[in-house]
């Protein structure tokens, strides 16, 4: 392996977390090299986010393929041939077949915003406040092939105040996505992180319950 981590990034949308990466390695506390930047929407605000800081993009819409899993070995062809270590799914909309997620077991990471194995799936800060929940939060995790349900590497937490609707949550998470991300990329980037069939192993130990950031940006006592 490389000094630095390689990542390629898939967004759909606005890319707030792929520019927490992209700032995180300009200044040092991310040593990893973003080789692409990939999405299924050729109008996403990420793509331009990439370009701005001159990193490789490429926009392959899903229409015109016979079949899902026709697209995404499109799709991933092209991640192959910039040969990443990890795949990140930072904001990525679709659900991908499962014969190309089982092909990069271990190479590949989401972020969701909640505290899974809670609420998977889509608008999981107004299903947070109606359930009651007094803490919400988000999640970073291996990709597997049921949606959200891929084992937890990491999370962090936010409280739900009163008043709060899901604009609101939403806001006061969305900094702490970023913290996450960029901290459990860093584990990665120093060699501690990785994926094993026995489990997720830190420092050469198997992990028995997810890691958690603190509010302070560094990861919580186990």
């Amino acid at each position: 392996m490389s000094a630095t981590l390689s990542l390629a990034v898939l967004v759909s949308g606005r890319g707030s977390n792929l520019q927490a990466i992209i700032d995180a390695c300009r200044s040092g506390r991310l040593r990893a090299k973003i080789l692409a930047v990939l999405s299924d929407r050729i109008e996403a605000e990420g793509l331009r986010r990439a370009e701005a800081a001159g990193i490789p993009t490429i926009a392959l819409a899903p229409r015109g393929y016979p079949s899902r899993r026709a697209y995404d070995e499109a799709l991933f062809a092209r991640i192959s041939s910039f040969a990443p270590e990890l795949v990140v799914l930072a904001g990525f909309m679709r659900v991908l077949s499962a014969p190309v997620v089982e092909a990069w077991a271990g190479r590949m990471i989401n972020i969701h915003p909640s505290l899974l194995p809670k609420y998977p799936g889509l608008q999981t800060h107004r299903r947070a406040i109606e359930a009651g929940d007094r803490e919400h939060g988000a999640s970073v995790h291996f990709v597997s092939a049921e949606v959200d349900a891929g084992p937890v590497i990491a999370r962090v937490r936010v409280p739900i105040l009163p008043g709060d609707d899901p604009e609101t949550l939403a806001a006061r998470l969305l900094p702490r996505e970023h913290a996450l991300l960029t901290a459990t990329l860093a584990l990665f980037a120093e060699r501690r992180l990785e994926w094993r069939p026995a489990g997720i192993h830190l420092d050469g130990c198997i992990l028995d319950r997810p890691l958690e950031l603190g509010a302070d940006d560094r990861w919580l006592p186990a």
